[in-house]
């Protein structure tokens, strides 16, 4: 099973044009399925102690399921499930098996959430945390006020170039999930800060160079782990008690647009969703908001009945 599992994940990789993010995820969960299976003993082994994916079936992804309620999210069993149904799929394709044995499974009823988000107040609070005087007090400034003012995903911003970078018509350019490009508008106080901190670098943005645009304190590529720890760290020092994530700034970003009167479907294209469902979940408002888009709107409302007995 491991050799077919690698040779999906170069499919993902090269054919698909996943990204290393989603290779990676994949890669796990089907190496958690492999793991377990054996450690169970759920098929014999062969001689090379390996599984065999043709003698799965229905019944041991079904057992496997049941393993994984005990100690994980009914999102990340549905996450899990959707990588095993693909990789059996590639399989049945590949003609390696004759049947895809995650079919027919149903997939666990996810939860619903509402997303983590800041108030405007608790946002600028922490955009005004980074110490501007030094080099990596402006690179962290640039990075939060880029998170907010574009609402990119973590990974889609720690792949960007100087090039995808144009400050003077204020875009990026971002490579978002299945190597999809699109372009996406940031504010004047992003782009003031990603120049002040190019300009300590002593770059500009557009110039025609693939460097990374964000570095870590040895000149390579700042990692997605790094963004979150600073992220974190920030969040804590302006004084939030709630645990801030870059995800957490999407969430802000969507929901402050949202807010605002932005339209979702401008909304979905901004961030990169495929589905409106997806950005439907930042339609949650507070009371206050829809009693006054309520009154404000309604005929019948208090405000309106007031003026026109």
């Amino acid at each position: 099973m491991r050799d077919q599992i690698d040779q999906f994940i170069k499919y993902l990789a090269l054919e698909k044009g996943a990204s290393e993010h989603t290779c990676r995820s994949y890669l796990n969960d089907l190496s958690h399925l492999a793991g377990f299976i054996s450690a169970c003993g759920l098929l014999p082994k062969p001689e090379t102690g390996e599984v065999d994916v043709s003698r799965l079936d229905r019944d041991i992804i079904r057992i496997y399921l049941r393993a994984l309620f005990r100690s994980n999210k009914r999102s990340s069993i549905a996450r899990k499930l959707a990588s095993i149904r693909s990789f059996f799929q590639y399989l049945v394709r590949e003609g390696i098996i004759s049947r895809n044995p995650a079919k027919g499974v149903a997939t666990p009823k996810t939860e619903k959430y509402i997303p983590s988000t800041l108030t405007i107040d608790e946002m600028f609070r922490m955009l005004n945390a980074p110490d501007k005087s030094n080099p990596t007090g402006l690179r962290d400034q640039a990075i939060l006020e880029l998170l907010y003012s574009s609402g990119i995903r973590v990974g889609e911003l720690t792949q960007l170039n100087c090039d995808d970078v144009d400050l003077e018509l204020g875009i990026i350019k971002v490579l978002g999930k299945g190597r999809k490009e699109r372009i996406v508008p940031i504010g004047s106080k992003a782009i003031e800060a990603v120049r002040d901190y190019l300009r300590r670098r002593g770059l500009s943005s557009g110039n025609g160079r693939q460097c990374p645009l964000f570095i870590n304190t040895r000149g390579g590529r700042l990692t997605d782990r790094s963004v979150r720890r600073l992220v974190e760290k920030y969040g804590k020092k302006c004084g939030l008690v709630k645990s801030i994530s870059p995800h957490a700034l999407r969430h802000t970003f969507a929901t402050h647009l949202l807010d605002a009167g932005a339209n979702l479907r401008d909304i979905q294209e901004l961030l990169g969703h495929v589905s409106l469902s997806t950005t439907q979940k930042y339609t949650h408002v507070s009371i206050d908001g829809l009693m006054e888009v309520y009154d404000r709107a309604h005929p019948r409302s208090w405000r309106n009945t007031k003026r026109n007995p």
